[in-house]
């Protein structure tokens, strides 16, 4: 099923995939994700225990990043109508750009006024950084036509 000029099934693989990235780096720093954001043991377990039996932040999760990459492939597409050739390579470039012009400086603004530590940024950030670089290989890889 096209979408525009991009294959549905990449922007579907590049969801998944990151969405299973998230899980590993979240699972790995949970205990680190807790400390800088403040929260103890208990209070996650509250709030863990009133999402109920479908957690709906996971939901709107994996709804965001399929709106993430499919954004994404329109940035490639756009980008080889001028003429750059899409590769893995490219996509994750692409990626990174994006996640330095717009992903962590909102992220940073954010963070300050609320007054978040920096180690929260940084594993926010982190976690966002790899979605990015994820979603571009897998793009890029597929390519666009």
């Amino acid at each position: 099923m096209p979408f525009g000029t991009l294959s549905f099934w990449p922007i579907l693989i590049a969801a998944i995939a990151s969405f299973a990235f998230g899980a590993a780096w979240y699972g790995t720093l949970g205990r680190h994700w807790m400390a800088a954001a403040g929260i103890d043991a208990a209070e996650m377990e509250r709030r863990q225990a009133s999402m109920g039996p479908v957690p709906l932040p996971y939901l709107i999760t994996f709804a965001a990043l399929i709106v993430m990459a499919w954004m994404f492939a329109g940035v490639l597409v756009h980008l080889s109508l001028g003429g750059m050739s899409v590769s893995v390579r490219s996509g994750m470039i692409s990626g990174f750009f994006l996640w330095l012009g717009f992903v962590i400086t909102s992220m940073a603004v954010n963070h300050a006024f609320r007054g978040a530590r920096g180690m929260l940024t940084l594993i926010d950030g982190g976690h966002w950084l790899g979605v990015l670089l994820i979603q571009g290989a897998i793009l890029g890889w597929w390519g666009v036509r």
